[in-house]
Order: C-alpha cells, then structure tokens, then sequence
C-alpha cells in the first residue's frame, strides 16, 4: 500500500487507514483481530480510534490486538480526546481535561505514547492558545509524537494552525480528520483551501458517504446495517434523499463500465483528491474491509472523476471559496 507523509512532517502512513468506531460494540474482538491483520497484510499501518469510541473499549481491544497479533512497532495509532459526555457541554478541551484523557489513553491502549494525538472537537468554551498548549505538552512529554485536530471549521483550523507555527517552541499541526465523500464536500469551500496553505494533511472519514456510496440501501435498509442499527441509524439517515440517491445511482454507473465496485469507485475518488492523505475505513467486518482494500489496484480515468465532479459539485456561495453564486 502507498504510504504518504502527514502533512508537512516526516510521518508516513497509510493511504488508507483502519477505523475503530465500532469496535467494543458492534465489532467484537475476534472481528477486530481478523481485521487488523488483513490490514496489515495489505500494508496498512494506520489505526484511527477515539477515547470515547465504546467508552473507551475500541482503545482496550486495539492494546489486546498488539500485545498478542501486531507488534506496536508496525502500526500508527492516532487516538482523539475531548468530546465529554456531557448534555450542557459536548467538547471539553480544556489543558486539564485533554492531559488526563490522554493519559487515560495511554493506559487503555497499553503504550507509552500516541503517534498521532487530535483534539476531537472544536470548544468554544475553551481559548484556542489553552487547547494547543495541550498539544505542545503532549509531544515535549513524549506522550504524543505528532498532533492534529478534528472537525475543525476553516477559520479555526488555519487560526490553530497559524498559532502552532507561529514560533519554534510550538509544535505544527500534522494532520486534521474531517467527513468527506462525494456526498458531503463542505470541507471544499474553507477547510481543504486552509489545510493546502497550512500544509496540514487531510485524514479523510467517512469516505463512503456513511456506507450509503456502497449501493447497500438503493431499494432498502438491510436489516445487518448501520441504517439499522439503535447506535448508528441517525447517523446514516442524513444521507438517505433523492441528491444521495442521485449520486449513488452515478457512482454504480461508474463502477459497472469499470468493472469495479460502488464502494471502490467511491473510495478511490476521495483518496486521490488534493490534499488528502488517507481516508479512513470504518468496516464493520472483514469481507467488507477486503472488499475496501482493493482499492488500491484502481485509478479512475479523468472522465469518470469528472463526471463524478460534476454530479456532487457543492454550490459556494459569497464569500465561500471559490464562490461562484451570490
């Protein structure tokens, strides 16, 4: 698998990353073994997960995972911290939360350090020069090699970003996770432009439109899928109208004159758009994450990005970037 550097950092990972989000809950730990090493057959070495994703359990199954089937050393572990299960506040990312949930996952996890250390969420609660000082801690205590954010809207990552270069003692954004599939390109009209500028590297989740790219709910919602499922369903119903559907049925026509797959057509799309450095594969199983991992033998010709282009096109309006419509 090709390997890409992080931004404007020495760190290499993986075109394309494992996700967690449902490990500890709907992927149990024989799953998650079977996935990991398919992953890293295919030279993948990138793991995404979160201190919240099951409460913590996907942190606690990826350190069973490397104790006793992938050494430490073969992978990239990128961990999030500072959304809260608060109703009154979502993110906290206050200095003294972020350290002591770092510090809780690194006990989770079973190691020593994080390769890649982002903050989840934007706090407005927080000041931003508190937030980042975090993540300057993080690294000089060698707890963290490289940072990043997540859900981060365009001003506030080039502020952050802008910050953290400002002076050598400060430690550079690598990366930042933000959504992004043919259906959903909002990161197109401010946070992709201040990502190039800032040279920070673009993890891409959700690459596959929340599963809804892969074709699996044209006629109906399996009863096995997230659409269906108590945890997930809200989080895949956004992506079930007729623009959806309209885009879809495009990227099904791509694949069948590719003789390919919805999901492959869908996945290469987002890998190879500027600025990205990996999307990230949230699989539920292992035949849908080999299916994933066959990617890497597609490139889409010019004129089906194209018309995949065309057909999901976000409008930007005054003053978006780029804008084209009042």
């Amino acid at each position: 698998m090709e390997m890409r550097h992080l931004g404007r950092t020495g760190l290499r990972v993986s075109r394309l990353g494992l996700g967690t989000m449902t490990w500890g809950r709907d992927t149990d730990e024989h799953e998650a073994a079977e996935q990991l090493k398919e992953f890293v057959d295919a030279g993948g070495n990138l793991v995404d997960t979160a201190d919240v994703y099951a409460d913590g359990g996907a942190e606690y199954l990826l350190s069973r995972l490397t104790d006793n089937l992938i050494p430490r050393s073969e992978l990239v572990i990128a961990t999030k911290a500072g959304s809260v299960p608060d109703s009154d506040r979502r993110f906290d990312t206050s200095r003294g939360h972020l350290l002591a949930a770092l510090d809780g996952s690194l006990r989770r996890l079973g190691t020593d350090y994080v390769d890649l250390w982002q903050v989840h969420a934007f706090d407005p609660d927080t000041p931003t020069d508190e937030t980042l000082h975090a993540l300057d801690i993080a690294v000089s205590s060698g707890r963290a090699r490289y940072v990043g954010v997540s859900n981060y809207s365009g001003w506030q990552l080039a502020k952050a970003a802008a910050r953290q270069s400002a002076t050598p003692d400060r430690v550079p954004l690598a990366g930042t996770q933000m959504e992004y599939s043919l259906l959903q390109r909002g990161i197109e009209r401010e946070v992709l432009p201040a990502a190039l500028d800032a040279g920070v590297g673009l993890l891409a989740s959700s690459p596959l439109g929340r599963g809804v790219l892969t074709g699996k709910y044209r006629h109906a919602v399996p009863q096995d899928s997230r659409a269906a499922s108590p945890y997930l369903s809200g989080f895949v119903q956004p992506y079930l109208d007729d623009r959806s559907r309209r885009i879809v049925d495009a990227v099904s026509t791509a694949a069948d004159g590719l003789a390919s797959s919805p999901l492959a057509v869908a996945l290469a799309w987002v890998r190879d758009r500027p600025g990205v450095t990996g999307a990230l594969i949230g699989a539920r199983t292992v035949v849908q994450l080999r299916a994933a991992l066959s990617v890497e033998a597609l490139t889409l010709p010019d004129e089906i990005r194209g018309a995949l282009d065309d057909i999901s096109a976000p409008v930007h309006r005054y003053p978006d970037h780029e804008w084209s419509e009042l």
